[in-house]
């Protein structure tokens, strides 16, 4: 899998994360605990630089086995979150994206853009058929994103995820390859 880096706008660039991301990661992640810990189930295990490392490292590998890749959003040449692909099934040609993004760069388009940018790639690049994004079911911020880029609701699975002491449902959101297609011929803005 080459480098992958995508220069979206002035304020706005996707780049894979490296080892020396990992302080910027955990201070990122250190700086948003209250707020990124009411949907992401990680959190409190992330507790020092080390993590920030090993994850990097893990997704390293899995970039090098052309399995998924991590990219670090930067907005304002200041790392704001996370985007990547989970796992790339190549057999069934079908990816999930997953996110998250400091609250301090919410309400900016930031993350729209940098989803849009990665669907386009895994249709465009990856030849990919299928993409889709889970999110919970009262993560409204999340939900707006996934429906702005004009993905369909799939289901929901019914407490799908432990967030520390409680379960949460999961909505699955889709996307075709021909629907993607068809919907960006006719529209030029998200």
């Amino acid at each position: 899998m080459p480098d992958i880096t995508f220069d979206i706008e002035n304020a706005l660039r996707l780049k894979v994360l490296e080892q020396a991301d990992a302080a910027e990661l955990f201070a990122l992640i250190d700086t948003n605990r209250s707020h990124l810990r009411q949907w992401l189930p990680w959190i409190d295990a992330n507790a020092s630089i080390n993590e920030s490392v090993n994850f990097i490292q893990s997704a390293e590998l899995q970039q090098k086995e052309n399995l998924s890749f991590q990219c670090g959003i930067y907005h304002q040449k200041k790392l704001a979150g996370v985007i990547g692909f989970h796992r790339i099934d190549w057999i069934n040609r079908i990816t999930e994206i997953g996110y998250w993004l400091g609250e301090e760069y919410q309400g900016k388009g930031v993350m729209t853009k940098s989803c849009l940018t990665l669907v386009n790639y895994a249709f465009l690049n990856f030849g990919l058929n299928r993409v889709q994004i889970r999110c919970a079911s009262k993560n409204y911020r999340s939900q707006a994103v996934v429906r702005r880029l004009g993905f369909f609701e799939e289901g929901i699975l019914q407490q799908a995820e432990f967030l520390y002491d409680h379960y949460v449902d999961l909505i699955i959101y889709g996307m075709t390859a021909d629907r993607w297609k068809t919907q960006y011929q006719s529209r030029t803005k998200i």
